[in-house]
């Protein structure tokens, strides 16, 4: 009885989390469907280096990154442009993550309903990944898993770094 009561707890916790919690929805708008070809070109036409973080709000390893995607898009958003991509998800759950991780982070937010995109980017179905560009568009990363700070320190450099 009582291991049922623990496990009862814990699936009701990892449920909360999934469910984006309380956070207020109200002052998020609707996410714009990802166009494939599109955002190739705004990758490959933009004058900054781009940093395409593919992630879904009942994806648990999304959770614990979120912090540091969005400090890291604060840090650096006079010299990288971040892009969030949610992948298989609903409205009010995308809405919900971002108002709760990213409510004034400098991260444009597009939906991938289906999941497609990130592998017509070359990168896989799961979540999270991370998908480097330079400047010129041209792919420096794909990481696959959550990001510690180390790895994106580096990879944020290496951009940087690349004319």
């Amino acid at each position: 009885m009582i291991r049922s009561g623990r496990w009862l707890a814990a699936m009701a916790l990892v449920i909360a989390a999934c469910s984006g919690g309380s956070a207020d929805i109200a002052n998020i708008p609707e996410l714009p469907t990802a166009d494939v070809a599109q955002l190739q070109t705004h990758i490959a036409e933009t004058s900054h280096p781009v940093v395409v973080n593919v992630w879904a709000s009942w994806c648990i390893p999304c959770r614990s990154e979120a912090p540091l995607l969005g400090a890291a898009a604060e840090r650096f958003s006079d010299d990288v442009e971040f892009i969030g991509l949610n992948v298989r998800d609903s409205q009010n759950g995308a809405r919900g993550f971002i108002a709760e991780f990213f409510p004034d982070a400098p991260i444009d937010h597009i939906a991938d309903s289906r999941g497609n995109v990130p592998v017509d980017l070359g990168a896989s179905r799961a979540v999270p990944i991370t998908i480097f560009y330079a400047a010129n568009g041209e792919l420096s990363t794909i990481h696959t898993g959550v990001l510690d700070e180390r790895t994106l320190a580096i990879e944020i450099d290496e951009i940087l770094a690349r004319p």
